[in-house]
């Protein structure tokens, strides 16, 4: 009797990639929250995995409608998730309200040691509010004492504390305000800063050691997704392991080339390009 061939000898099993889980609200265009967030933790390595809190119907000229998850929902999908597979950074973006706030605030309170990044979502870049004014106070007092790291622009810091920022003395005055709301670092994005500079300047600071973060600005209006990217960045650095100061450089890094690709889509404002890398 002729013998059976050899089993081929079983293949090593590939190793895990670090877990994120972002919460936040979709965009049906693709360029910012949902759809921004797992498409750059595609980008640098990391599973993505995610709880939807609100759908919204957008494109490149703005969001069309929007409509709250129950909380329940927010709740069920957020358990399925970390009871199961775990998680090693959570980035939570559009809340909607104040209801949505307490309960993402009170899911993150039972994941203890888990990196969170904060990115206080308030208004879209074509300027259509995305977070009820009832819920400002929620952010400040519940979600943001939970956060490894608040990523704010300079509108939402003003929607926050009431500091505006014109100068990067400015910025200082903004980090210090947000910090005391609790959250153990502040990134305050400098973007919007008034006057045509050559630089864009972001400030991060646990209110001992600052660290300012220069990098080009590119002529591209094609920025829709970039705060939401950035902090996506941020928490997949954190899930690798990074310590903050060097997770927040590399996110600029990355989003810094996103926003120099940014693409044209649409009638409006395209998306920063979160394959950028791939496509050398």
């Amino acid at each position: 009797m002729n013998a059976l061939p050899a089993l081929p000898a079983q293949a090593a099993q590939p190793s895990r990639p670090p877990l994120v889980l972002t919460v936040a609200g979709s965009d049906s265009g693709g360029g910012a929250g949902i759809q921004a967030d797992l498409k750059t933790m595609l980008a640098l390595g990391v599973h993505g995995m995610s709880v939807i809190t609100a759908i919204t119907a957008q494109n490149s000229l703005g969001v069309q409608g929007a409509w709250e998850l129950p909380e329940e929902a927010v709740r069920a999908q957020y358990r399925a998730v970390v009871d199961d597979i775990g998680v090693q950074a959570v980035k939570t973006g559009m809340l909607a309200s104040a209801a949505l706030v307490e309960t993402v605030a009170e899911l993150l309170t039972g994941t203890p040691g888990v990196p969170v990044v904060v990115d206080p979502v308030g208004v879209s870049k074509h300027g259509d509010p995305l977070l009820a004014a009832s819920a400002l106070d929620s952010v400040r007092t519940k979600l943001l004492p939970l956060a490894t790291v608040a990523t704010p622009n300079l509108d939402e810091v003003t929607q926050l504390t009431g500091v505006v920022v014109e100068d990067e003395a400015g910025m200082r005055r903004a980090a210090e305000a947000v910090l005391e709301y609790g959250p153990r670092w502040a990134l305050i994005k400098g973007g919007h800063l008034p006057g045509a500079f050559a630089e864009v300047v972001d400030l991060l600071t646990d209110g001992t050691e600052a660290h300012w973060l220069y990098a080009p600005r590119y002529d591209n209006r094609h920025t829709h997704g970039t705060g939401c990217t950035l902090a996506s960045a941020v928490a997949s650095g954190l899930a690798k392991g990074l310590p903050v100061v060097e997770a927040v450089r590399e996110a600029k890094a990355y989003v810094t080339g996103a926003i120099a690709d940014g693409f044209a889509l649409g009638a409006g404002i395209g998306p920063v390009d979160h394959g950028w890398r791939f496509r050398g």
